[in-house]
């Protein structure tokens, strides 16, 4: 068999050439669903001409590339090259153009020991529609079609229908899923989007598994009234129940070792001469433990409550969303340390604070692993999101070198305990 070797620094100008393809002066712009997004798939499938793949497109508008083996059993590299609007040039797409490498690798030594597969999820980040994990939730069988598929963009524009005008029917998105059927193993690589491996110095991490997510709407009512002429202790501000509890949350986050965040806040009549009669903000906590999630969850439902009453206002709850925490598979955890201490000497394993399709992915069945490179000054979904090239180098090399020590892991005895 032909010995072929790796070029990290063909992924890193691969990444440059996407970004300057698709970004602005603003960042990244390839939300998905859009005629961006469709560019961008466009430049991957003509990368992918010149490898002996095939290519499809699933009823989800997944895309896979798949490079046959000696068997069946499949190992999957995922991705997605979709961004957030105004995004940074790694966050999702260092994943797709790292696998791309990896399959060009295999590619080149002949035929592998096990089918490699490299998969673009399809709306991963959920910016037009505020649904994330799109494709891969279709793949996982978590989708509910129904319940997404009238959920609207700025411009009114329906999940649906913009589905429909990229080719996609949203009510048989979940037959992709089928695609699942000779998974033996998930490997997605990924920028931290974090200060964590660069406050240790480290390049490189592997990822023990995803927080758990309650995503809330809360919203309080009071009474609008005439900022001048309302007396404070007359008040029944809304705004000032939201406000006790944006602070308390974050007490919270402190006690249980988790975060909380309140991402958006809308108040009514939301002029400068009234009290807020009604005020709806939103609510994301995340923890690697359920029942700490779940401690997390009360304690905000009770303080609301708590506040709402000092406020004499009303508070009501509406779940936006709920994914339980996911670990990752010991084993390939395991194969993760292993490559990342031989590249790059050290390690560290950590938890992943952001979703990602690897989510999906595990809770289809399918043993998966991550891998972190670290970002620096823990920014991402910004233009100014970065990571130094050498530290994609290692990150590109540690996923080459999981992949292969997974699909002997698959060989070997992974099949039997899938």
């Amino acid at each position: 068999m032909t010995v072929a070797t790796i070029d990290p620094a063909r992924t890193i100008a691969e990444l440059k050439e996407l970004r300057a393809l698709t970004g602005d002066e603003n960042g990244a712009q390839r939300v998905a669903w859009t005629e961006t997004w469709a560019q961008a798939r466009t430049w991957l499938k003509a990368k992918l001409a010149e490898l002996p793949v095939t290519v499809e497109t699933d009823e989800a508008g997944n895309l896979w590339a798949t490079l046959p083996g000696a068997s069946e059993q499949a190992l999957l590299i995922g991705g997605h090259i979709d961004s957030v609007p105004n995004g940074g040039w790694l966050d999702g797409c260092m994943n797709t153009l790292g696998g791309l490498e990896v399959m060009r690798r295999m590619a080149a030594e002949g035929t592998p020991p096990v089918t490699l597969r490299l998969v673009d999820w399809a709306d991963e980040e959920g910016a037009r529609f505020g649904r994330s994990l799109l494709g891969s939730s279709a793949f996982s069988g978590n989708l509910d079609p129904a319940g997404v598929a009238d959920l609207r963009d700025k411009d009114s524009i329906r999940l649906v229908d913009a589905l429909a005008a990229q080719g996609v029917d949203l009510y048989q998105a979940k037959a992709c899923g089928g695609r699942a059927a000779n998974a033996a193993a998930y490997l997605e690589l990924h920028i931290e989007q974090g200060p964590v491996l660069e406050s240790m110095g480290l390049p490189v991490g592997i990822v023990i598994g995803t927080f758990g997510v309650e995503r809330h709407a809360i919203t309080f009512t009071g009474q609008a009234a005439h900022a001048g002429s309302t007396p404070m202790d007359k008040r029944r501000d809304a705004f000032g129940a939201a406000a006790k509890l944006g602070l308390e949350i974050r007490e919270i986050a402190k006690r249980h070792g988790g975060v909380c965040t309140v991402g958006s806040c809308i108040t009514k009549p939301g002029i400068v001469t009234a009290v807020v009669g009604e005020c709806m903000i939103t609510l994301d906590q995340r923890h690697m433990e359920a029942a700490s999630l779940a401690a997390m969850l009360q304690e905000a439902q009770d303080a609301a409550e708590r506040f709402a009453a000092e406020e004499k206002c009303g508070v009501a709850w509406e779940r936006i969303w709920h994914i339980e925490p996911i670990p990752f598979h010991p084993d390939l955890i395991a194969l993760g340390e292993e490559a990342a201490r031989a590249i790059c000497g050290t390690v560290h394993l950590l938890p992943s604070g952001p979703l990602h399709d690897a989510a999906e992915v595990a809770r289809a069945g399918i043993p998966t692993v991550m891998i972190f490179s670290q970002s620096l000054y823990g920014i991402s979904h910004n233009k100014i999101e970065d990571t130094r090239e050498e530290d994609i180098a290692y990150s590109v090399q540690v996923l080459d070198r999981v992949a292969s020590l997974t699909m002997q892991w698959i060989v070997g005895h992974g099949a039997k305990e899938i």
